[in-house]
């Protein structure tokens, strides 16, 4: 399926991990033509991801920038126009959790972490780019949501609230820009063995465990995710407004 991407802009935050999601959307929306802003606040893993899209023969640049700070991400933005004159997608990708553990244990410091990350970045973000798809009447944006965002467990509860927002935000936007020309739609990864489980501190046997849960015995790869974010970024998904896409291997039937 030729998704047409050629000349196409693609903005894809937190994509600086060499083993995240993040570059795998970066690489697969390369190889469908886009140019891509590589967004991390890890300057030189964006440099390296930036290097993997230019040897697809696509143009790209890194932005270190935190997309929890709304003057980091409006610079960025602005950046981008500069070098590539518009912005047609934006893959809201950074997030991350905390360690897991009960309600009653968590601290402020471990909600501020993933409410600031997950949420209010995906909200500057869009915030930013979303005056310049509208003056445009096009535009795709993808928010990377999480299989914890429809049934997250009780260890996970804070992570699994701000997915869940994530996933009602895209529905109430979607409604709001789709006769703008705009479409929003949300991927919702499943168990992935990125730097996920490390970030979080999650307990050995954790990465075992949730393989034996999954139907098709496999971890969502990049990849994987990758193949969702671009179709729902091409024009091929025109009709696709404000849905949900579980990418888990039948974790979430």
């Amino acid at each position: 399926m030729d998704l047409d991407l050629n000349g196409k802009v693609a903005l894809v935050t937190g994509a600086g991990s060499s083993i995240g999601f993040g570059r795998g959307i970066a690489l697969t929306l390369a190889s469908a033509g886009c140019d891509i802003v590589v967004n991390d606040i890890d300057a030189e893993g964006a440099e390296k991801t930036a290097a993997e899209v230019k040897a697809f023969g696509r143009k790209a640049m890194a932005i270190k920038a935190d997309v929890t700070q709304m003057a980091e991400v409006n610079d960025m933005v602005k950046a981008a126009v500069r070098t590539f004159g518009k912005t047609d997608i934006l893959v809201n990708n950074a997030g991350r959790a905390t360690t897991p553990r009960p309600f009653a244990e968590t601290t402020e410091k471990d909600w501020e972490i993933v409410v600031n990350l997950n949420l209010y970045g995906v909200l500057n973000c869009t915030k930013a780019v979303l005056p310049l798809m509208l003056e445009r009447k096009y535009g795709r944006i993808v928010n990377i949501s999480s299989g914890a965002g429809l049934d997250a467990s009780p260890s996970m509860l804070i992570y699994g609230m701000t997915k869940a927002a994530v996933i009602s935000f895209t529905k109430s936007l979607a409604r709001e820009v789709v006769s703008s020309g705009i479409r929003v739609n949300c991927v919702a990864p499943g168990f992935g063995d990125t730097n996920f489980l490390r970030t979080a501190n999650f307990p050995p046997g954790a990465r075992e465990h949730a393989l034996s849960m999954i139907p098709t015995g496999k971890a969502t790869t990049p990849q994987d995710v990758g193949n969702m974010v671009a179709y729902l970024a091409s024009d091929i998904s025109n009709n696709i407004v404000g849905q949900t896409f579980l990418v888990d291997g039948g974790l979430g039937l």
